[in-house]
């Protein structure tokens, strides 16, 4: 358990929280959704430290147990946080795994700061290349009415918004796919959240264009996601994210929803050290 300094302030510094499995294993960094925590990779880190690797888990500034910041979640300040982790922790060689709102700060890492650190990248359910429907980007999942829904629910009642955000995170078709404990576990990460930190990184992710971030994206590449994701669907932005990275490797899990890092984690956790181990 550590933190590191994102950002040097005037009057006060920003800090991470970091989770820090140490050893001498290639580093693996898992970037969490929104709105949870660095917590929410409780079934990866496990499997991956048991597999030989150093994994480090962060929570994004305004979540989880780092600094609820007034200002910075826009995504140029998230990736240069994320630049700021890998240097102060000075590691290389790293895989950078992404899952939904964290596949932004992935695409926008490449593009801001290079990938000399990197040695591949994961997007797991990753909101990439741009949920926004719009007239040049007809294909976004995401439409206004949907948008403006989400973020007026988030306002006016918090608890009811994320107590129905996350039944749908880990259910499709109505049909959801993980124990009432593991769904009351992730309420419990969102509403650890800052709220002005939860509205302003909906708006990021819901209306930050990656179109011109995924050429950055030079080295070996997952694309994962579940077939059944209502959250961020696979149509609309995996399938698209896989399309725009020459190379990348692609993997569907079928009947998953948005949150199959945790329905799905044998699954999950099976492609990815596949993926890793090549």
């Amino acid at each position: 358990m550590a933190e590191v300094v994102a950002h040097h302030g005037l009057f006060k510094d920003t800090n991470l929280h970091v989770d820090d499995t140490g050893g001498t294993g290639r580093p693996v960094v898992l970037i969490h959704g929104w709105p949870l925590s660095g917590e929410s990779w409780s079934e990866q880190v496990p499997a991956l430290a048991g597999a030989g690797y150093r994994v480090v888990t962060y929570d994004r500034r305004g979540f989880g147990r780092s600094d609820k910041t007034r200002s910075g979640y826009d995504y140029d300040t998230l990736s240069d946080d994320l630049d700021a982790l890998l240097e102060q922790l000075d590691l290389r060689d790293v895989t950078l795994v992404g899952f939904s709102m964290g596949g932004g700060e992935v695409a926008r890492y490449a593009s801001r700061h290079g990938l000399e650190r990197v040695r591949s990248v994961v997007f797991a359910a990753a909101v990439p290349p741009y949920l926004a429907k719009t007239d040049d980007n007809p294909e976004g999942p995401l439409d206004d009415e949907t948008a403006s829904g989400m973020e007026n629910g988030l306002k006016d009642d918090r608890d009811a918004f994320f107590d129905q955000f996350t039944t749908q995170f880990f259910s499709v078709d109505g049909q959801i796919k993980v124990t009432e404990a593991q769904r009351q576990e992730a309420v419990a990460l969102a509403r650890q959240s800052d709220q002005k930190a939860a509205v302003e990184c909906m708006q990021a992710f819901a209306t930050t264009d990656f179109r011109g971030d995924l050429p950055s994206v030079t080295v070996p590449t997952l694309v994962i996601h579940g077939s059944g994701d209502a959250t961020v669907p696979f149509e609309g932005s995996g399938k698209r994210t896989h399309e725009a990275i020459a190379g990348s490797e692609l993997v569907v899990v079928d009947d998953a929803p948005h949150g199959f890092n945790v329905s799905h984690a044998d699954q999950f956790n099976r492609a990815l050290l596949d993926f890793l181990q090549r």
